[in-house]
């Protein structure tokens, strides 16, 4: 079955903007942690100062094929949403699995005097939880509208 993805399929561009405003998570850590907290942290052996660039590393170019997926290839297929998709579920899942486990690890989600509250919530939770919400509902529409729309057009 042909899965390309029409221009103007009802619930296309809600899921492109909103998969595109989840993605800009990729770029969020080149502002905040490319700094003394992180990679110029003097506290940090040399070693995991390197994991931290690579994990940088691997945010920029994610972030970059998430929006390629997302804006990129033409024509569309569903498959390209359904990768960004799985792309991002990945970073989504991943933070969540940290937060989770801090206590395991001895992880610390605020960093006195770094991290600020917006509305009385840890920033980096407040925005993943708004993010999260919104990819859940991208990942709704794609699933019940689009993908629908894509499967009808192919069996016409």
């Amino acid at each position: 079955m042909d899965e390309t993805i029409e221009p103007g399929t009802r619930g296309l561009g809600m899921v492109r903007v909103l998969l595109t405003v989840c993605a800009i998570e990729f770029f969020g850590p080149w502002v905040r942690d490319f700094s003394d907290t992180h990679v110029f942290n003097p506290t940090w052996v040399g070693h995991a100062r390197l994991h931290m660039m690579w994990l940088l590393g691997y945010f920029l170019f994610s972030g970059l094929a998430v929006l390629w997926l997302v804006w990129g290839p033409r024509p569309q297929r569903l498959f390209h949403l359904q990768a960004a998709c799985l792309w991002l579920a990945a970073n989504f899942l991943g933070f969540w699995g940290a937060v989770a486990t801090t206590g395991v690890y001895g992880g610390l989600v605020v960093v006195p005097g770094v991290h600020f509250f917006i509305l009385g919530i840890e920033e980096n939770v407040f925005v993943f939880g708004i993010l999260s919400l919104l990819f859940l509902v991208a990942v709704a529409v794609l699933h019940r509208v689009v993908r629908p729309a894509v499967e009808a057009a192919a069996r016409r």
